[in-house]
């Protein structure tokens, strides 16, 4: 998992800690639900470095708040229209090794485990992976006990609730759940995306223009991209100048455009000497109608070319 560092304002003392809390070696400070004794306790926490899981900023408590969380750290996706609705099972558009987001009964754990997906039969049941914990243990849940699932997909976040039906040991560990019924969602995405490695010239509204940073488009839409670098580029609502070159049917085009950051969270912390960069979701601001007739035109280029691309 990845931990970004607690802010002053994320939790009070005398409140219940809406996520668990982790120092920079994944040790346990404070557990979900546990309150902040005092003001001697919450400084402890600062001082010491007290990091929360990114996935899942925010509380569940909410249940819009669960899929506004679900966008902004998944996929640092910009804008949404907050349309939620009911989908079918074929809506989740499932394929095998997907990962899913899973929250056990609360009186066995408050956090959130990821799953893959192996495979399903509809109608019948759906294959996942057991959820490891934190220490390389699998999470001991039992046959009949509900779980709730949250997954990704397209345009939209989803939220259902399965039945455990079985928990199988050979060859591996795995299980079977219930196919769900009941599947809520929310569009969280006003475009179609597509996969890219566009490197963007990038100036922050506030900086001179000797302050130009290099940093990687990882995917686009028409209404925003997502962008990566090694630091952070501003904070949420803050304003960035982007200027980057795009190639439509062979001819290459240049984009100069502003855009205002919606989300940022940090990814490549895996274990590995891979160092981490900071994933920022920006939308699009004042686009001239030209410049969006040119991303149009790529999304459509992309999608009908290399449709593996889409996110």
């Amino acid at each position: 998992m990845s931990l970004i560092l607690l802010k002053p304002n994320e939790v009070m003392v005398g409140k219940p800690a809406p996520w668990p809390l982790y120092d920079q070696n994944y040790t346990l400070l404070l557990g979900r639900g546990e309150l902040v004794r005092d003001e001697e306790h919450l400084d402890a926490l600062l001082a010491g470095g007290a990091r929360h899981e990114l996935s899942w900023e925010v509380p569940d408590n909410v249940e819009e708040e669960r899929f506004s969380a679900l966008e902004e750290a998944a996929t640092g996706a910009s804008g949404a229209n907050g349309a939620k609705t009911s989908f079918g099972f074929d809506d989740l558009n499932l394929k095998s090794e997907d990962r899913l987001q899973l929250e056990p009964p609360a009186q066995l754990s408050h956090e959130r485990f990821t799953v893959k997906v192996i495979g399903f039969l509809r109608g019948s049941s759906l294959l996942v992976s057991m959820p490891i914990t934190a220490n390389g243990l699998r999470l001991q849940l039992r046959e009949k006990e509900k779980v709730v699932m949250r997954s990704f997909s397209g345009q939209n976040a989803f939220g259902f609730a399965c039945t455990i039906l079985k928990i199988c040991k050979i060859p591996y560990e795995y299980m079977h759940l219930s196919i769900p019924g009941d599947i809520q969602g929310i569009m969280i995405r006003k475009a179609p995306r597509v996969r890219t490695r566009i490197i963007a010239a990038v100036r922050g509204s506030k900086s001179g223009e000797a302050e130009q940073i290099s940093a990687l488009i990882s995917d686009i839409s028409a209404n925003g991209v997502s962008l990566e670098s090694r630091s952070a580029l501003g904070g949420k609502g803050d304003t960035l100048n982007l200027s980057f070159r795009v190639q439509l049917h062979n001819i290459d085009a240049y984009l100069s455009l502003k855009g205002i950051i919606r989300a940022t969270f940090t990814t490549g912390q895996d274990g590995t000497a891979k160092p981490p960069l900071v994933r920022h979701g920006i939308e699009f601001q004042d686009l001239p109608p030209n410049d969006s007739v040119i991303l149009q035109s790529l999304i459509y280029q992309q999608l009908i070319e290399n449709p593996h691309m889409l996110v």
